[in-house]
C-alpha cells in the first residue's frame, strides 16, 4: 500500500512536469481557449492532480532501491519522462499553434498529457502503491479526455 515518507524521485518527477508548463503559460498556443472545455473531464483533471502531486511526494517506495527487476519500472517511467521533455523542447521550437501543442511525439498521441500520465503509471508500479494508480487513472481520464477533444477540434 506505501510508506508514509518524503519520496525524492515523486519531487524529481513533479519538477520535470511543473516547470515547462510554467514556462508554457508565457507561450500559449495561438488561439489556445481552455474554456471549453468538458467540465466532468476538468473535474477528473483536478482531483488528479492534487491526488497525483500529494501521493507522488508523501511515500518513500518511489525512491531508489537495491537493483531488482521492479527498476525496470522505475526505468521506463524515467524514459517517459525525459520524452515528455524532449516533447516540450519541440513544442517551444515550434511556431506555438495549436497543432504542435496536441501533436504526437515517437508515435504517442497527444504526448504533453499522455507521456506524464503514463510515466507516473509506471512510477506507481514501480513503487506498488496504489494510491498513485488510482490518483493516475483519475488524472489521466481528465487530463488525457481534454488534450483529446482539444484535438479533435482542431482536426
Amino acid at each position: 500500500m506505501g510508506h508514509l515518507g518524503f519520496s525524492y524521485v515523486g519531487l524529481i518527477f513533479l519538477l520535470m512536469l511543473t516547470i515547462p508548463n510554467l514556462i508554457w503559460i508565457r507561450h500559449q498556443p495561438k488561439g489556445y481557449d481552455s474554456q471549453s472545455e468538458n467540465k466532468i473531464l476538468l473535474i477528473f483533471e483536478r482531483v488528479g492532480q492534487v491526488l497525483v502531486t500529494c501521493t507522488a511526494l508523501i511515500f518513500s517506495d518511489f525512491n531508489l532501491r537495491p537493483w531488482s527487476a521492479w527498476t525496470l519500472w522505475l526505468i521506463a517511467a524515467v524514459i517517459l519522462m525525459l520524452m515528455y521533455e524532449g516533447w516540450w523542447v519541440r513544442y517551444f521550437r515550434s511556431q506555438k499553434t495549436l497543432r504542435d501543442f496536441y501533436s504526437s511525439f515517437c508515435g504517442v498521441p497527444v504526448a504533453g498529457a499522455t507521456l506524464p500520465v503514463i510515466a507516473f503509471l509506471l512510477l506507481g508500479i514501480y513503487g506498488k502503491v496504489v494510491w498513485l494508480l488510482i490518483s493516475v487513472v483519475i488524472l489521466g481520464i481528465g487530463h488525457i479526455g481534454i488534450h483529446l477533444q482539444h484535438r479533435k477540434e482542431i482536426y
